[in-house]
């Protein structure tokens, strides 16, 4: 067995073991509380820049399974009490090991994540390394950014997904980091889904007439993209619209509001929000480091907070006939209370007049 250690910013060292790649990484060090899914954890876009530190302390015990994966991998390092090495499940393609090395990813195990998560949690986010020798000058540790998270992350070319049955609507998917479920959730109602790249003019989307716009997940900081915003705000109030995530954060940002970094984010499958229109409190899916400051929404109505710190989870714009959630109402693995949002976009588009609201 080889010793690995994981280096916070601020000095801290942790002995473990190595899995995984062979290679060294810098990454912002962020902690998720999921009981399950580490496989849709492993291949969400949002986590792009990242190592990802998993609370729950068995990691790998059902394999790696493709059909779960949500996108591509892009976290820079992966920190685990325990990992399976020998896991069981009859859909099991390969174990966690493999699927590390073969994304040239570092793994390590056997340290105390519970432990580390306090730190991170009275701390902040902080930026780590995953290394073999503890380095003396922790410069370009402290130093590292996330940058072009978006344009890393988007579809490179435009694709459909066809309407599973019958096609009803199409739908215009701006691309920033989505999870498949999000195109799963539209197709099984009847949706053709047109996926763009965050690259594309709001012009070249309205031009092809679709009956809604989804916005999608994805990584960063929302201040950073720029181009993507601009879109927004021509595509606002042109057709229905639902964003997720990032999608709500930049439609909020469009509007003339504002982001915050968060001190640790919300990053689990049991963040419970609260419907200040009603009388409903859902447990909900997110992952997220940045949060809209509810003061500063314009042209909208905060919908959704959540019932731990009372930051912003939902807007609705109705003079835009359009909503947002900062939650993943797609969640997989994860609660899905909330996936009735979808029938409510669908609705939106002149579908199922009895959606919730």
């Amino acid at each position: 067995m080889k010793k690995r250690y994981l280096v916070l910013s601020d000095g801290t060292v942790f002995e473990g073991m190595a899995f995984g790649a062979d290679v060294e990484s810098i990454g912002e060090l962020v902690f998720t509380t999921g009981m399950n899914g580490y496989i849709e954890t492993l291949t969400d876009p949002s986590y792009y820049g990242q190592i990802v530190l998993q609370t729950y302390p068995l990691i790998g015990n059902y394999g790696i399974i493709e059909p779960d994966f949500e996108g591509d991998c892009y976290v820079r390092g992966y920190v685990v009490r325990e990992w399976c090495e020998e896991p069981s499940n009859f859909r099991c393609e390969y174990d966690l090991d493999k699927f590390l090395k073969d994304r040239g990813i570092p793994g390590i195990y056997g340290l105390d994540t519970r432990h580390i998560t306090k730190i991170i949690r009275e701390e902040g986010v902080m930026n780590a390394i995953l290394c073999d020798s503890v380095p003396e000058d922790l410069t370009d540790v402290k130093n590292y950014v996330i940058k072009d998270a978006v344009p890393s992350v988007t579809a490179k070319e435009k694709w459909i997904s066809p309407a599973v049955g019958e096609e009803k609507f199409k739908v215009a998917l701006l691309d920033f980091g989505a999870k498949r479920n999000i195109i799963r959730e539209l197709s099984k109602r009847g949706c053709e889904v047109t996926v763009y790249p965050s690259t594309t003019p709001a012009e070249d989307i309205l031009a092809t007439d679709p009956d809604g716009i989804m916005l999608s997940n994805g990584p960063g900081d929302p201040a950073d993209a720029v181009f993507e915003i601009d879109q927004i705000r021509k595509l606002l109030g042109k057709k229905p619209m639902f964003g997720i995530c990032l999608g709500h954060q930049l439609t909020a940002i469009a509007t003339g509001g504002y982001t915050k970094k968060m001190k640790y984010g919300h990053r689990g499958v049991n963040q419970p929000c609260r419907d200040i229109k009603g009388t409903r409190t859902f447990i909900t899916s997110q992952n997220h480091g940045y949060a809209v400051v509810s003061d500063s929404v314009k042209n909208g109505e905060v919908r959704y907070l959540n019932a731990n710190d009372s930051t912003c989870e939902g807007i609705d714009y109705p003079d835009y006939n359009a909503f947002t959630v900062q939650f993943h109402p797609e969640a997989s693995s994860g609660p899905h209370d909330t996936e009735f949002l979808f029938d409510r976009f669908v609705s939106m588009m002149g579908g199922n007049e009895n959606a919730a609201e």
